[in-house]
């Protein structure tokens, strides 16, 4: 079918393709409310220049279901470790366990350019455990991709790096920090890290990176340091505008609490 909502007006078609899939796996309709706010995200990140850079994506809020929310928004699907129905909140998203849970994105961490490249996870409700909110690779080797929450005070972001060390994010110095956290790179020299609606411009070499999937409330590579988290949306891909997405994905998580009853 092709979703309207008001006369003459239809919804862009990755929205609807998206909703439909969802709804299916759902075996019921979505809340209109919950339909809009799909289709007004991926209007926008449409807008802002930044859709085409995201190659994976799940809305992990919104469903009525666990296995809607793990329909992707964009690429293949995740493959759920562990995760439970009781684990998902519709409108505050997956939570993990700091322990055994994790979601594996099927998206190989040098799927996407050496010097393009972004992740980005949405934590409703912050970790609390030091752990890793997503990563490809040993959390102290060179080349992993990791986003964490370390007990040092800020994130810990590595994408592709030469060196070994942990890069921290010093304008930031609050340990555990909900909201978009993310790293893109767009360059070999340097790359751009978020959290706390704040951007920071890091220096620090690119390197090849290896090819293991990228994983979700944890790395991919032992010890996997299992986050406990609740995450809304993760996304993997080329690089983008950080800024631009935390918008447009904290006006989704916004739209959808709203909506449901």
């Amino acid at each position: 079918m092709t979703l309207v909502w008001r006369p003459g007006f239809q919804f862009d078609v990755d929205a609807s393709t998206y909703i439909e899939a969802v709804e299916a796996a759902d075996t019921q309709a979505l809340e209109t409310g919950v339909r809009y706010a799909i289709n007004d995200f991926v209007i926008g990140c449409k807008t802002d220049g930044i859709w085409s850079a995201i190659k994976a994506s799940c809305i992990l809020a919104g469903a009525r279901t666990l296995t809607g929310a793990l329909v992707p928004l964009v690429g293949t699907a995740p493959t759920n470790f562990n995760f439970v129905a009781g684990d998902y909140n519709r409108e505050t998203g997956l939570v993990g366990d700091g322990s055994t849970k994790y979601l594996d994105s099927n998206r190989a961490n040098n799927a996407d350019p050496q010097n393009s490249q972004h992740t980005s996870v949405f934590a409703t409700t912050a970790d609390s455990t030091n752990r890793v909110y997503c990563g490809s690779g040993a959390v102290n080797v060179a080349k992993a991709t990791i986003i964490a929450a370390p007990s040092s005070g800020s994130n810990t972001t590595r994408p592709r790096f030469q060196s070994r060390n942990a890069t921290l994010i010093a304008s930031l110095q609050v340990t555990h920090q909900a909201g978009l956290i993310g790293l893109s790179r767009a360059s070999s020299a340097n790359y751009q890290t978020r959290a706390g609606t704040q951007s920071e411009n890091l220096n620090n070499v690119s390197s090849l990176p290896p090819s293991g999937n990228l994983h979700i409330f944890a790395t991919d590579a032992a010890p996997k340091y299992h986050s406990n988290a609740r995450i809304a949306f993760y996304s993997i891909g080329e690089s983008l505008d950080l800024a631009a997405l935390d918008t447009r994905v904290s006006n989704l998580i916004t739209a959808i609490g709203a909506a449901i009853p």
